[in-house]
């Protein structure tokens, strides 16, 4: 029996999405041609892999079953072309990342021509948004993420730690006052991000402070927390490799220094599991993992020797 790899490929995807036409668009195939590739494949195999409505399909009993066998079968022709991909040095296909807006101008995109010089043959598709992004639905290879990972079957690796720390300007402290307990954050404008209301820090002695923050505004992207803290808006919670070029030119200075942000979160690469480490992403992965603790070392390692 011969397999046509791309009509695997295809009985994947419409598996995951559930859909053939959105399936076919990924393949740049009409709905007509894509229909008829599975029809192709179920001819091959003599069953029935799809149940089809309408307006969406599932697999059969029968689907469910072949479904792991073609993930295994596309693992390992991708396992090969891996072994001669590294053996000849070069690496080639379509390589979909994603990351938030944030992390990805600073910490890939400068780092992006130089990779693509290393892998000439490698088309890169780099999506930057802080939306949450279901990189198994939309068909991302690798995705970057920082924080705590909620519950998946997604595989992850860590990059690098992700400290972070309680900043100001020096003319909003001049203004407001300066804080000396972490009950003081109470009476002060702070900047939550995103849905947090609460800031926990651990001092010295190892008690932990919630404390209930409030202010004028609040925002999901990073950026805008460090530009409104820098303009004296108030109080924010920040990143080191996010504030750690305006610290280090006085912007920016620590509030509450004696204490700790609890459980400082992680960067973490994070992709769909199921299938083997394509050779263009773990060069990818391997290229950037090296990057990213170079640019974080770079931003604020000055401040981790203090």
């Amino acid at each position: 029996m011969n397999f046509d790899l791309r009509n695997l490929q295809l009985f994947v995807r419409v598996a995951e999405l559930g859909a053939i036409g959105k399936a076919g668009a990924e393949f740049t195939l009409s709905s007509t041609n894509a229909s008829q590739r599975i029809q192709a494949l179920e001819v091959d195999l003599d069953v029935k892999l799809l149940n089809r409505t309408t307006r969406s399909v599932s697999l059969t009993p029968d689907g469910e079953v072949f479904l792991e066998h073609a993930r295994r079968i596309l693992d390992d022709v991708e396992e090969a072309r891996t072994v001669l991909s590294y053996k000849a040095k070069s690496v080639s296909g379509r390589l979909r990342v994603t990351a938030s807006a944030s992390f990805g101008r600073s910490h890939i995109v400068p780092y992006v021509p130089e990779f693509l010089r290393e892998h000439p043959d490698l088309t890169l598709d780099l999506n930057l948004t802080d939306a949450v992004v279901d990189i198994v639905h939309q068909g991302y290879d690798l995705a970057f993420r920082i924080g705590d990972l909620a519950p998946s079957s997604l595989l992850a690796q860590k990059i690098d730690d992700n400290p972070s720390v309680l900043v100001a300007s020096p003319d909003y402290l001049a203004r407001s006052g300066h804080l000396l307990a972490p009950d003081d954050l109470k009476d002060h404008a702070c900047i939550p991000f995103g849905d947090v209301r609460t800031w926990r820090l651990v001092s010295a002695d190892g008690a932990i402070h919630d404390i209930g923050i409030s202010g004028p505004v609040s925002v999901n992207l990073g950026n805008a927390v460090s530009e409104w803290v820098k303009a004296g808006v108030g109080i924010g919670h920040a990143s080191l490799w996010h504030c750690g070029a305006d610290l280090k030119s006085g912007a920016l200075v620590r509030v509450l220094s004696d204490f700790q942000i609890f459980q400082d979160s992680k960067i973490w690469a994070v992709r769909p599991s199921g299938r083997l480490m394509h050779a263009r992403v773990k060069a990818f992965l391997d290229f950037m993992r090296v990057k990213i603790v170079e640019t974080n070392k770079a931003e604020y390692g000055y401040l981790l020797k203090s």
